[in-house]
Order: structure tokens, then C-alpha cells, then sequence
């Protein structure tokens, strides 16, 4: 390989780039397994020594039996994020509906039929309180 020196740069290139991906994707699954609130905290700790001690295994159990709730986890904080961001700016603008807009726009559906009568109540009643 000394003959070929860019041959050894794009190794290890390659290398360092499979390094940073590993590291990555350890800190992501660590991440989501102290996030995930549907685990105990004896199945965290244990998640974590499994990674730990046997880390190339670890990872690909974890991604088996769990990455499909990692990424639905991952949209829902996402989705929190983007909720709280909007309300904040419309505190902060100022252009927050009011509470009689709102029932203004429950009577509109209360008429045009989408709200049942139990519906339109418990909604207003919501509203009302608070």
C-alpha cells in the first residue's frame, strides 16, 4: 500500500467516516432510550450495558426491536416542538384567537352539522374553563 498513497487517504477517509457514523448513531440510540418514556428504568439501564459491553450487537438489537418506535418517538418531538414554537409566536404577536372566536367558529361547525349537540357542549365547556 505504500505505492499507492492516495489510495491509503481515501482508507482512511473511510475509516474516520465510519468512525463518526458509529459515534453518531451510538449517541442517537443512548439518546432515544433516556427519552423513551415507555421503558422502566431497569430496562434503560439494562439497554445501555447491553450496548455497552457488546456494542456492535447491542446496536442492531436495539435498531431491530425498537428503531420503528425510534423514528415515530423522533416525528412526535418534532411535531411537540413545532406546536409549542407556533403558540409561542402567536403569544408573542399577539394574534392568539381569542375564546369567542372560538366559539364562534364551534357554532359555525355546530350548525353545519359536524358537531353533535354533546360535541358543541363539551367543547364550549372547554373553552369556557379555560
Amino acid at each position: 500500500m505504500d505505492n499507492y498513497p492516495l489510495l491509503n487517504l481515501f482508507l482512511t477517509m473511510l475509516w474516520f467516516f465510519l468512525f463518526i457514523i458509529w459515534i453518531w448513531l451510538l449517541i442517537g440510540i443512548i439518546g432515544d432510550i433516556f427519552r423513551s418514556h415507555d421503558m422502566s428504568g431497569w430496562a434503560k439501564a439494562l439497554w445501555v450495558v447491553f450496548i455497552v459491553v457488546v456494542p456492535w450487537l447491542g446496536v442492531l438489537v436495539y435498531l431491530i426491536a425498537r428503531g420503528g418506535k425510534m423514528a415515530e418517538r423522533n416525528a412526535q418531538r418534532a411535531q411537540a416542538a413545532d406546536d409549542a414554537f407556533k403558540q409561542y409566536v402567536q403569544q408573542a404577536a399577539g394574534t392568539a384567537p381569542s375564546t369567542a372566536d372560538e366559539i364562534t367558529k364551534l357554532a359555525e361547525l355546530h350548525r353545519s352539522g359536524v358537531l353533535t349537540d354533546e360535541e358543541f357542549t363539551a367543547q364550549k365547556q372547554r373553552l369556557l374553563a379555560g
